[in-house]
């Protein structure tokens, strides 16, 4: 296996997109809608694919659902950060005024770590290994 890139179904794609490239920062690229196909009438306005570069090896898949989504069947996403910077700077944007789910701790394997839900309500892991 080379990689696994998640991928994000959430409402408000166009919003979520900006949200997260705000927080992440990185390019957005390869965004399709609807319109693309014939396959997706009705549904034109919706983004069937977008993804977002934070650097070479990150990317974050994105794309409007074509059902309801209910709370629990989206997915989480690890991410293993660089420094303490960042894990502090994105444990505090991904929070927002909300509560966390696992405050940002040391950890017995060696690591800062926390578990946060945003307001989309994805639940992000924070990893930094500690040196």
């Amino acid at each position: 296996m080379k990689s696994i890139v998640p991928t994000i179904m959430v409402d408000n794609c166009r919003e979520a997109i900006e949200y997260y490239r705000k927080v992440f920062g990185g390019e957005l690229k390869s965004v399709m809608t609807g319109e693309v196909n014939e396959m997706f009438k009705g549904h034109e306005s919706k983004i069937i694919h977008a993804e977002l570069h934070v650097n070479e090896t990150c990317v974050l898949f994105f794309g409007d659902p074509f059902e309801e989504i209910k709370e629990g069947n989206r997915f989480g996403v690890l991410l293993n950060l660089d420094s303490e910077e960042e894990i502090n700077r994105l444990y505090k944007d991904l929070l927002e005024d909300r509560k966390p789910l696992m405050e940002l701790q040391k950890t017995f394997w060696g690591a800062l770590f926390a578990v946060v839900k945003d307001r989309y309500r994805v639940t992000w892991s924070l990893n930094y290994t500690l040196g």
